[in-house]
C-alpha cells in the first residue's frame, strides 16, 4: 500500500541568510531552510580506530544543487550541499553477492587532491529483484495542497509524478490519497491498482489553498497505511511537500518525534521536496532520516521521471537499519576522515544495538562512502588496512544480520583505480569545492572534470554527462 502525502504552507522570505541556533537551521535569503553541517575532521587511529555510521540513500541534495546552478544561475548555499547525497544520486553497477540482501565492495587508491594521502571507497549494493517478483504494495500518497503549493513546480509537478507512478503499479497494489492544508482529509480510500482511471481522476482534482497542518496529515496517512497493511508486502507513505508546516506540531523536533513513533508500524516513507522560496530542506531530510525512509528533491520534469519511473524500485526496501562500522589498522593508517555523512555518524556501541535506527537501501540501489586516509609511517601493507563490518535487517525483521569485508592497500595510483573510484572521488571533490571545504586540498573544477571523464561508466539517462555540465557551470560562477 502506498500513501502519498502532499503538504505546503505560506511563508515569506527571510531577507539575508542567518542561523537560528534554537532550531539548528540555516535560512537562505529566499526563505529556504537548511540544517547547518560541520564537516567531519581527521581522527587519529591511535585515539579511535573505529568509525561507525548509518548509510544515506537520499539524493535530494544533488537535485537541489542542480536547481541553484541551472535555474538560479548561482552557486548553492554551503549547507545545501550534503556530499554523500551528491554521490548517491547516481546509479553505479556495483557487483552483487548471490543470496544476500546487500553486498559490499571496496578499494583504496592514492588521493587525487592531497599528495601522500590515500582514498578508501566502500560500496554497498541492494539486491535486485525483477519487477514481476516485487510483490503487492500498499501505498498512501500524502499530498500537501496548502496555498504555497499552487505553482507549476510544486503541486502540478507532483500530480504528474503520481500519475506516472500509478501507471507503474500492478492490479494487486493498492493506493490511498490523503491531502492536507488547514486540516487533513482522505481524498481517495485505499483503492486497487486495477482502478487506475479512478486513482488518476482523484489526483487530477487536487488544488492548492490554505495553511499547512502537516502533523495531522502524517497521522492520518499512517492510520490508513496501517489499516491496509500487507504482511510481507511493501507498505509505504509517499509525501509530496515543500515542508513549510505551520499548523499544529510544526517544528523540526516535533515532527521528527512524531515520525520516530510511527516508524515502528512497519510502514516505510518516501519524502519528496518541491519548489523554492520556502523549501524546508533540513526538516524534510530529517523526517526521512528518522522515519525509515529516503528524501528526494524534484527540480524539473526529468527529475520527476527519474524518481517515479527510472528509480521505481527504490520505492521497495531491500534492507533497513543498515549500519557500517570501519576498523582501521594502526599499522597501516595513521588518521582518517569520513567524507560527508555528518548527520549519520553513530557511536561505536550503536552498531550492535538493534534498537538504534539507521538508513534504508532500496531494491537495486547503491550507496557509496569515501574516507580520506593519512597512511602510517612505515606502514605494513601486508596487513589489511581496514575491516568493514555491516549490519542490516530484512524489511520485516527486527533482528540484524552481519556481513564483513577486508580491504588491503595495494598502493594503487588513483589513475589506475576503478571507474567507480574516479567517479565517486570526482563527485566528492565537486561537493567540497561547492562547500569551500578546508579539506579540498589542491583540487579544482578542471581536475574534477578530468576525473569524471576518465571514469567511463554506463550512463543510460545521461545524468553523469549532465554532472560534467554542472561542474563547468560552477567553474564559470
Amino acid at each position: 500500500m502506498f500513501l502519498l502525502i502532499l503538504a505546503s504552507c505560506e511563508k515569506g522570505g527571510t531577507g539575508d541568510a542567518y542561523f537560528n541556533n534554537t532550531d539548528g537551521l540555516y535560512f537562505e535569503g529566499s526563505g529556504d531552510q537548511y540544517n547547518e553541517i560541520e564537516e567531519n575532521p581527521f581522527i587519529e587511529t591511535s585515539e579511535n580506530a573505529i568509525s561507525t555510521f548509518s548509510i544515506d540513500a537520499d539524493g535530494g541534495s544533488y537535485a537541489n544543487v542542480r536547481r541553484f546552478l541551472q535555474q538560479d544561475n548561482q552557486l548553492p548555499v554551503k549547507d545545501a550541499v550534503r556530499t554523500e547525497e551528491l554521490i548517491n544520486y547516481f546509479e553505479l553497477d556495483y557487483p552483487q553477492q548471490p543470496g544476500e540482501a546487500i553486498s559490499l565492495n571496496g578499494e583504496i587508491s592514492s588521493s587525487p587532491w592531497s599528495e601522500g594521502h590515500r582514498l578508501l571507497r566502500i560500496g554497498v549494493k541492494g539486491k535486485d529483484i525483477p519487477r514481476e517478483e516485487l510483490g503487492p504494495s500498499n501505498f498512501v500518497f500524502l499530498i500537501d495542497v496548502s496555498g504555497s503549493m499552487g505553482s507549476e513546480d510544486k503541486l502540478e509537478m507532483l500530480k504528474n509524478g503520481f500519475k506516472t507512478l500509478t501507471d507503474e503499479l500492478s492490479d494487486d497494489d493498492r493506493i490511498a490519497i490523503v491531502t492536507y492544508a488547514g486540516e487533513s482529509g482522505v481524498l481517495l480510500p485505499s483503492t486497487p491498482g486495477s482502478e487506475k482511471s479512478t486513482i488518476k481522476a482523484a489526483i487530477s482534482k487536487l488544488g492548492a489553498g490554505g495553511s499547512t497542518a502537516g502533523a495531522a496529515g502524517i497521522t492520518t496517512a499512517y492510520e490508513i497505511a496501517e489499516a491496509n497493511f500487507i504482511e510481507h508486502g511493501n507498505n509505504r507513505i509517499v509525501i509530496g511537500t515543500d515542508g513549510d508546516f505551520n499548523v499544529g506540531a510544526s517544528s523540526q523536533e516535533e515532527l521528527t518525534e512524531l515520525i520516530e513513533q510511527k516508524r515502528e508500524s512497519g510502514v516505510f516513507i518516501t519524502v519528496l521536496g518541491v519548489g523554492r522560496g520556502n523549501l524546508q530542506d533540513g526538516m524534510l531530510e530529517q523526517i526521512a532520516n528518522k522515519g525509515n525512509g529516503t528524501y528526494e528533491y524534484i527540480d524539473n520534469v526529468e527529475q520527476m521521471r527519474k524518481v517515479f519511473l527510472y528509480d521505481f524500485k527504490k520505492f521497495y526496501t531491500a534492507a533497513k537499519d543498515v549500519k557500517i562500522q570501519v576498523e582501521f589498522s594502526p599499522k597501516v593508517v595513521q588518521a582518517y576522515r569520513l567524507i560527508g555523512y555528518e548527520n549519520r555518524v553513530l557511536n561505536t556501541e550503536d552498531f550492535e544495538d538493534d534498537e538504534k535506527d539507521a538508513g534504508e537501501i532500496g531494491i537495486n540501489q547503491n550507496i557509496t562512502a569515501l574516507y580520506e586516509i593519512i597512511p602510517a609511517v612505515n606502514a605494513d601493507y601486508a596487513l589489511p588496512a581496514i575491516t568493514v563490518d555491516c549490519r542490516y535487517k530484512l524489511p520485516d525483521s527486527d533482528s540484524s544480520l552481519p556481513i564483513s569485508l577486508q580491504v588491503f592497500d595495494e598502493l594503487t595510483p588513483f589513475s589506475q583505480s576503478s571507474g567507480f573510484m574516479k567517479f565517486s572521488a570526482g563527485v566528492a571533490s565537486f561537493g567540497m569545492l561547492l562547500r569551500d571545504s578546508e579539506f579540498k586540498g589542491d583540487t579544482s573544477y578542471e581536475k574534477v572534470l578530468q576525473w569524471l571523464q576518465a571514469a567511463q561508466l554506463h550512463d543510460e539517462h545521461g545524468y553523469k554527462a549532465q554532472l560534467q555540465e554542472l561542474v563547468q557551470k560552477s567553474n564559470s560562477l
